[in-house]
């Protein structure tokens, strides 16, 4: 399929821009002013009921979580959601439209977890965030007013990737219980090799030198790369994982390898729901001014309230 025109009119803007070398640019001064971005746009963002930053109080550490609330409710079910950012960019706020419409639609209570970034963090600081805030908010359901029976994971891109590792930790520690796993073109793995890397690589807002820089930061050593919880396609068991919806976007270079996680969950006997949205690009799902976002949206929120059996 041709991309699609508002895709097409947004890449025409952004592939105007000339970016200094990534390995020039310091990750802190990139964050700075997608912050700013972020917080240009949180005066026009969807209402809702409540929304509450709070902190998961850990031994070592302390993790930032923003608690999104749909109605007055005692209870709900609950997302919890890793925003994407090749494990190095990306925030609260730059997901905070994504994560309100999410809540909104599926009526649940999401949880957007701020995990550490790298390169200050490296791999596998971010996956020990995702599982230990998975692990507090399902110990401690009642104070986030959810039902701990009823905990989805979800993210995009990067988030994506530790949604699912969460869930790979959770079912080899016997840890919390997960009924299902949203992901939005997730990196499940380094999938340079495949032809959505080769004809995507280039022009499509996700490049493969930002992939590579990505990659740079996130992993000191270069087999970390191969460790199931960094490549979740080349884990040996996904046997046990909860059901997921895998959305991926014809025009990203990490297309064909959230197809071939979703073949690999299929196989192993997990059921998955396996969508590819023409004419898309990698990060679509947080574009709001896109007609498809909102469809992706609609339709990840629809899958999630049946989950819930709030449809049946």
């Amino acid at each position: 399929m041709p991309l699609d025109p508002q895709v097409k009119d947004f890449l025409n803007m952004y592939n105007q821009y000339q970016m200094p070398a990534l390995d020039s640019i310091d990750p802190k001064m990139i964050r700075a002013m997608e912050q700013n971005s972020a917080l240009q746009q949180i005066a026009s963002q969807t209402d809702i009921y409540r929304v509450e930053d709070r902190t998961i109080p850990l031994e070592d550490r302390q993790i930032p979580v923003r608690l999104y609330t749909p109605t007055d409710a005692e209870v709900h079910p609950a997302l919890v959601f890793y925003h994407g950012g090749g494990w190095v960019l990306g925030s609260l706020d730059s997901h905070d439209e994504l994560c309100r419409k999410l809540a909104r639609e599926a009526e649940c209570v999401v949880i957007s977890v701020d995990y550490r970034l790298a390169p200050e963090h490296p791999f596998p600081a971010a996956v020990w965030d995702a599982y230990d805030s998975l692990h507090y908010i399902a110990e401690h359901a009642g104070e986030y007013g959810i039902d701990a029976e009823q905990i989805a994971v979800g993210g995009d891109s990067a988030g994506g990737n530790l949604a699912t590792v969460a869930c790979i930790i959770a079912r080899d520690k016997s840890g919390p219980s997960v009924c299902y796993q949203l992901l939005f073109y997730p990196s499940t793995g380094n999938g340079t090799d495949t032809r959505s890397y080769r004809e995507n690589s280039q022009g499509y807002l996700l490049t493969a030198d930002m992939m590579n820089w990505f990659r740079k930061c996130y992993f000191e050593q270069p087999d970390d790369e191969n460790h199931p919880y960094a490549s979740p396609v080349l884990s040996s068991d996904l046997n046990g994982l909860p059901p997921a919806m895998i959305i991926t976007a014809e025009y990203d270079p990490l297309r064909d390898s959230g197809a071939e996680y979703a073949r690999r969950l299929q196989e192993e006997g997990v059921e998955v729901e396996y969508l590819c949205y023409d004419g898309m690009i990698h990060g679509f799902v947080t574009m709001s001014q896109l007609d498809r976002t909102q469809e992706a949206i609609r339709q990840a929120a629809a899958r999630l309230r049946q989950v819930y059996q709030m449809d049946v």
